[in-house]
């Protein structure tokens, strides 16, 4: 990809970006009106329909079923006769279900040793080895029934003066643990809230119940946990109901404060971050600058013996034949296309679609279908081997680059990300998002300048620049690496100054 000064007023030259020279469509940078001339690769076009900012522009004739490419991939087939300077989108694209011809690695890929010395950052170091970005008091419900009681706990304590070093005391309700069967509904649950109850970035915990619940308290409470996380347990009914519990837990809040203020910071390498990524509110810039820079990073924390997980299932979809390529062996590449087929029949079960996924949003911004956002999506991961794939809120294995199975909706990926393990999360959004966790750093990447602008009280770092032509990915990918590592040692992210802090485990079974 090549972006020209694009900082003034769009011109015939500059009016488009051409991703790949395959590619039989350009994106609109500025809105483009019917008339006017657009110059790609020395043809000259006239636009036919008026054509949004950040939407495609045909650059040839394309029959009907014809490939539609972007980056080089297909997109899509014509459903209809496209001509030059038409507008491409939805109203003119098939979506199908590609097969591919997967390139399965022949023989295993190793990962070069970690380039030392490098950037540090300072951290709390757990006892399981992990590192901690923050210094959490984490009160968790068993259940839905005692969500209430758990808000009513940390909401107690806004306000109050905390110890040096202490973030806070953090709640997290939902709405599961009864009404389900045992099984594997019951056990990603668990799997879920021991991961957030056990994270590097919470040094006590409280789990709460009503006390007759299926999902029992005492399935947290482990002594002897590698973690070192400091884990009591109590129940509405034994303790005298909602008043009482909230005593009762403040007591051993309390005691928890103490010993967490008693926690220092250390220097630790760069290895020592687990990186999740995201993405959410995409639109047709995310695939040009914020996802691509983000991945520029993550390549740069790889290199580094740092640890990055991408996420979000649906939006690997399409473009998972680049990363079978990418796997580090047979077993990791059958194992994430295990997943998307895993997700796929699960899809069918309620009648659903991947390309169910490109919302309302997404296909205002540019973006016409689940394989055009897939492609856009996976370059957040940058191009270093795949070397596993772990299911929902599995803990995550250290050093470089790791898939998570999760849904694309956001509060629910970000709560698989967190609870396997990442201690700081990066972001990127098109529309604009919002979101955060409640034991974990959200950095917000905005894809394209005039969001940053006008949500400037949610966006971290702008990686419009890139389409502006002020900066390079490489640039923009370093920018958000030393953001990483300076949120890392403390720096509040927009998303933890304003209080975001959204948790929504994924429910996939049926309610008893």
């Amino acid at each position: 990809m090549s972006l020209v000064d694009i900082s003034g007023a769009a011109t015939a030259e500059n009016a488009v970006i051409h991703l790949h020279p395959a590619d039989n469509v350009a994106i609109a940078r500025a809105p483009l009106e019917p008339g006017r001339e657009i110059r790609v690769g020395g043809k000259h076009i006239l636009v036919r329909s008026a054509i949004p900012v950040g939407h495609k522009v045909a650059l040839a004739a394309i029959q009907p079923r014809e490939n539609i490419l972007r980056y080089g991939q297909v997109i899509g087939r014509a459903g209809r006769q496209i001509e030059p300077g038409d507008h491409v989108h939805t109203h003119n694209v098939l979506f199908e279900e590609l097969l591919f011809g997967y390139e399965f690695p022949e023989q295993e890929v190793v990962l070069p040793p970690a380039r030392v010395p490098g950037p540090t950052f300072m951290g709390y170091l757990r006892a399981d080895g992990r590192a901690g970005t923050r210094n959490y008091i984490a009160v968790a419900a068993a259940s839905n029934c005692a969500a209430h009681v758990v808000d009513l706990i940390a909401e107690s304590y806004r306000g109050q003066a905390l110890p040096p070093g202490v973030d806070g005391v953090v709640a997290f309700p939902h709405e599961h643990g009864c009404g389900l069967a045992f099984g594997p509904d019951m056990d990603q649950l668990r799997r879920t809230l021991s991961g957030v109850i056990h994270h590097p970035n919470v040094w006590g915990a409280v789990v709460v119940g009503l006390g007759c619940e299926v999902n029992q308290v005492e399935n947290y409470l482990d002594p002897h946990s590698p973690s070192g996380v400091r884990v009591q347990g109590l129940t509405l009914q034994e303790s005298g109901g909602t008043q009482a519990t909230v005593e009762a837990a403040r007591r051993l809040v309390d005691s928890m404060i103490e010993q967490a203020a008693c926690q220092r910071r250390v220097e630790l390498p760069a290895s020592r971050i687990v990186l999740g990524l995201n993405c959410g509110g995409s639109d047709s810039f995310s695939g040009i600058t914020a996802n691509p820079a983000l991945g520029r990073c993550s390549d740069r924390l790889v290199e580094l013996g740092g640890t990055v997980v991408l996420a979000e299932t649906p939006e690997i979809f399409g473009a998972e034949h680049l990363l079978v390529k990418r796997a580090r062996n047979r077993a990791v590449a059958e194992k994430l296309l295990g997943y998307i087929r895993s997700y796929k029949a699960y899809l069918d079960r309620f009648g659903g679609s991947f390309d169910d996924n490109p919302s309302p949003g997404n296909k205002a911004g540019g973006l016409s279908n689940i394989l055009e956002k897939s492609l856009g999506a996976v370059a957040k991961a940058g191009s270093t081997p795949l070397m596993d794939a772990v299911d929902y809120a599995e803990r995550i294995p250290p050093g470089g680059f790791v898939f998570m199975n999760t849904p694309g909706y956001d509060p629910v990926s970000l709560t698989g990300l967190a609870a396997g393990g990442v201690n700081v999360i990066a972001f990127t959004t098109g529309r604009g998002s919002a979101i955060g966790f409640p034991i974990v750093p959200v950095l917000k990447i905005a894809s394209n300048t005039a969001l940053f602008r006008r949500m400037r009280d949610n966006m971290d770092i702008n990686a419009g620049s890139v389409a502006d032509g002020d900066r390079t990915l490489d640039q923009v990918g370093q920018e958000i690496l030393d953001a990483v590592l300076r949120v890392a040692s403390g720096e509040r992210t927009c998303a933890e100054r304003l209080g975001h802090k959204e948790f929504v485990p994924w429910r996939i079974g049926p309610v008893m």
